[in-house]
């Protein structure tokens, strides 16, 4: 198995890092005792359900986090391939966080922030020591932390990219979860077409009408170039998913045909696109 552990100061960004792990397929476990890492482990291998695991654990675990040395020891005695990331900020940075966010840092019960703040990391010293790769996230925007956790790990961000393509029909509604609305509804309307009017977008009759249009043809070339062309500004961002839905009125002929053929024109070109037809 291939496992990351995760820790670091308190607002340090520790939560954007299992987001950013859970997006490129790991399977994350936040506030992990230490002692029960290698129980996890094994289990997820008698299981055989995934191959990544990440784990965070950190000063919220009280007691149990003074087990984290010893947890350590055991990987290595058992010889568990694991990489550690280890977050930390400047403590004017944390100060700053903990004050937009209104919660209590958990070495501060006494309100004091900064002696919190100082106390935790004399208590981290050692492991950060230990750490495969230490990231200051003082000057950091999501994106950024991002980036670093991929560049550590060696992932190629595009790669993960997922775009999700879907048909509707306006008359039942516009998808909220949509990042992108697209109107099919200039196309020709198979609807219209006795022989065609009880099929959905799947059949290859009602497919041959509606890109047997040029004006389809061009529509989906164009967009499919669009997408193509602002997938890295996307990542760049920290967005590595985008929802396209392509709508008609009905949403059983035109947006289905145009759906299925921009995924499909968008895994030609090696992107992991998924289809769905809400109304057909």
């Amino acid at each position: 198995m291939e496992l990351i552990i995760v820790t670091g100061l308190s607002g340090a960004g520790k939560s954007q890092a299992v987001n950013c792990l859970e997006d490129i397929g790991y399977y994350c476990v936040d506030n992990m005792p230490p002692r029960l890492m290698m129980d996890f482990i094994r289990l997820a291998e008698d299981k055989g359900e995934f191959k990544k695991a990440a784990f965070v654990t950190d000063i919220r675990g009280g007691q149990f986090f003074d087990d984290l040395a010893d947890g350590i020891s055991e990987l290595d005695s058992s010889g568990i391939n694991y990489k550690m990331i280890f977050l930390e900020a400047s403590t004017q940075e944390i100060i700053r966080r903990y004050k937009e966010t209104r919660r209590a840092h958990p070495m501060a019960p006494d309100g004091d922030l900064q002696a919190g703040i100082e106390r935790e990391r004399e208590r981290l010293a050692e492991l950060r020591k230990r750490a495969s790769f230490v990231i200051d996230t003082s000057t950091f925007k999501t994106a950024d932390l991002y980036s670093a956790i991929k560049r550590f790990l060696g992932v190629e961000d595009q790669d993960n990219f997922t775009l999700n393509v879907m048909s509707f029909g306006f008359k039942n509604g516009m998808p909220p979860e949509a990042d992108w609305v697209l109107d099919v509804r200039f196309l020709p309307n198979p609807f219209y077409v006795p022989r065609l009017k009880g099929l959905t977008g799947r059949n290859k009759k009602v497919k041959d009408y509606v890109l047997g249009n040029d004006e389809a043809e061009k529509f989906a070339g164009r967009i499919t170039g669009l997408v193509l062309d602002l997938i890295p500004s996307y990542v760049r961002e920290g967005k590595y998913q985008l929802t396209i839905a392509v709508g008609c009125t009905g949403g059983r002929h035109r947006s289905v045909v145009m759906a299925e053929e921009i995924a499909r024109r968008l895994a030609e070109n090696g992107r992991h696109a998924i289809v769905k037809h809400r109304d057909s």
